[in-house]
């Protein structure tokens, strides 16, 4: 790993835990590191521009390689998106799903199992994997040896959460701006949610608004389109979350349907994701009666942690009440030392899918097959 890219990642990662929740506590805490700030700031610029000019080496491989990304820490709906994509392009190419495995405890290239465990290869890996068991999905700190290792059996590799990860060319890049945080000031870690300048929008071939309204007007659309700016080549798109049914975690014919909650209904939000505001807002929709624990992305849930969230629970009153948390939390939940004292109780995940706006659903997909289609390697395997 090059020192610019080792220095990048050593801010980004030690930041990303301590500073997503925004208390006040934590709002001060990242005003008293903004000293750090430029030095980080300058550090990504140096190492973007050694990539630009070649200085440091950019892997393109011949097989289509997909990218979806973001500008910013967490929260705008990569593993969605890279879903949208699989339920595109599985039934007709052999997909491979390649991420790092944040928050996972092993390291090197490593492929996904149904029953894996979320602290071995990630909370977000693993999800993608329960939802599409015949799809390949592996995890590697290292993408270009990642795709090495998967290049010769598939054709075609979605990258997720890879924008900063540019020892990697893809083929096609998408990049996702969340709806809910466009008209926030920005600015860059450790003070701020910015991995790198907003001027690196430059290098995706689309731009996606994701998490906005379900009911988009084209003024709203052209407002968002001066805001985010995208440069003549890049085309941009709408897209919005679409809610499944309340499933139990441990029990998955159990399922519930958002509109039987009542504003009698108590729910006690158990949340260890990036940006929760989306989900605590359709839950609001049906009941007023959220009780919300929130904790920071990919947080490792502790035995004292489900012990004060058991006890809670147990002190609500009324037969109408449940514990409802995140598809990727749930994949935590799971582990073998939380079974015990939640199993019984009525956990619910709120599954979730990207779904795009009529008026771009056509031309994304056409668009996403016509690169696939033109650069697919088809000829030199077969699909199992």
């Amino acid at each position: 790993m090059s020192p610019g890219n080792s220095f990048s990642s050593h801010l980004k990662y030690r930041f990303l835990i301590l500073f997503l929740p925004q208390t006040s506590i934590m709002r001060l805490l990242r005003l008293l590191l903004f000293p750090l700030t430029p030095i980080y700031a300058l550090a990504v610029i140096l190492r973007n521009r050694a990539f630009d000019l070649g200085i440091l080496k950019s892997r393109k491989f011949k097989i289509p390689v997909i990218s979806v990304g973001n500008l910013t820490v967490g929260g705008s709906g990569k593993s969605p998106m890279t879903e949208y994509l699989v339920r595109l392009l599985k039934n007709d190419y052999k997909i491979a799903v390649l991420s790092r495995g944040y928050g996972r405890r092993s390291s090197g290239f490593i492929t996904v199992k149904f029953n894996s465990l979320a602290s071995d290869v990630g909370d977000e890996p693993l999800q993608i994997k329960q939802k599409f068991p015949e799809v390949t999905v592996a995890v590697c700190e290292n993408r270009v040896e990642g795709i090495k290792e998967l290049k010769q059996q598939h054709q075609l590799i979605l990258l997720d959460d890879a924008y900063q990860h540019r020892a990697v060319r893809p083929g096609f890049s998408i990049l996702l701006y969340d709806f809910n945080s466009l008209h926030k000031f920005q600015w860059m870690l450790p003070s701020g949610d910015l991995r790198e300048p907003l001027n690196s929008r430059k290098r995706a071939d689309v731009i996606v608004v994701t998490k906005t309204p379900t009911a988009l007007t084209d003024d709203e659309k052209i407002r968002i389109r001066k805001r985010v700016k995208p440069f003549p080549n890049q085309q941009i798109f709408f897209s919005y979350l679409l809610y499944g049914e309340l499933t139990n975690v441990f029990h998955s014919e159990q399922k519930r349907k958002l509109q039987t909650l009542r504003t009698s209904t108590q729910v006690l939000l158990l949340t260890g994701i990036a940006n929760p505001g989306p989900l605590l807002a359709e839950l609001k929709k049906y009941t007023p009666l959220v009780t919300h624990h929130q904790f920071p992305d990919h947080h490792q849930f502790s035995k004292k942690n489900i012990s004060k969230l058991a006890g809670e629970f147990a002190g609500f009153d009324g037969p109408d009440k449940l514990i409802i948390t995140t598809g990727k939390d749930a994949q935590r939940l799971k582990d073998p030392a939380n079974q015990a004292a939640l199993k019984r109780l009525p956990v619910y995940y709120l599954p979730v899918q990207t779904a795009f706006h009529a008026a771009d659903r056509e031309a994304f997909r056409l668009l996403i097959n016509d690169y696939v289609r033109k650069h697919s390697v088809n000829h030199r395997i077969y699909k199992a």
